[in-house]
Parts: C-alpha cells; structure tokens; sequence
C-alpha cells in the first residue's frame, strides 16, 4: 500500500509557510504518517502559478487535492486566507481539516488510519 502524496506550495512573498510546513507534520504524525514526507514547493511566478492552479501561500494538497477548495479564487501570487471551523480567519489551514484530508487519502489508499 503507497502513501498519500503530501504537498505544500508557498509564495516567498507570505510569511505563513513554516507554520502550515510545522502544523501539516503534526498531523502526518498523529495519522501515523512520516511526517517528513512532505514535497515542498515555492511558487515563484505567475506562470508557476498558472501552471499549479495555485491560489495563494500556503497550499497543502493530499493527492492533487486541495485540503480546502479554493472554491472560485484566482490563480495567483499572494497569500490565502483561510476559515477555520470556529469561525476564525487563519493565514492556515484548520488542522481539523487537515487531518480529514489525510484520512481520507489513507482511505483511498486502503489504509486504516488511527482513532
């Protein structure tokens, strides 16, 4: 059985890419995956933004798949914002959403994750 593919793609320009890069290893780790198994990515132009459908720093995607969807935001270099579950607005990802894309992959992948 394969791993999910785990990506984060980040704009220099934004400051919030480590924490994501911090908090995106946590919960690799909590849903026993290697949490070094991560392929970082910078985002350096518009056209690797084109190319990337990258809506903004930072962008963890499990499998192609964007752990939040962008929904109809433009593809382009700046930083996104995020909603998290309690209603807070977040330069991150919500970990809770998070770690519902990482046990899906693994469902996708034929793997339990943990409870």
């Amino acid at each position: 059985m394969s791993a999910p593919l785990v990506e984060l793609l980040y704009w220099e320009g934004c400051p919030s890419h480590p924490r994501a890069l911090a908090e995106l290893r946590e919960e690799l780790a909590a849903t026993g995956l290697d949490p070094q198994a991560v392929t970082v990515r910078e985002v350096r132009s518009d056209a690797d933004a084109a190319r990337e459908r990258f809506t903004g720093s930072p962008t963890i995607r499990i499998d192609g798949r964007d752990v939040v969807d962008p929904g109809g935001e433009p593809v382009l270099l700046t930083c996104r914002i995020y909603h998290r579950r309690d209603g807070r607005i977040s330069p991150v990802p919500d970990p809770h959403d998070v770690r519902d894309a990482l046990r899906a992959a693994l469902a996708d992948h034929g793997r339990t994750p943990p409870a």
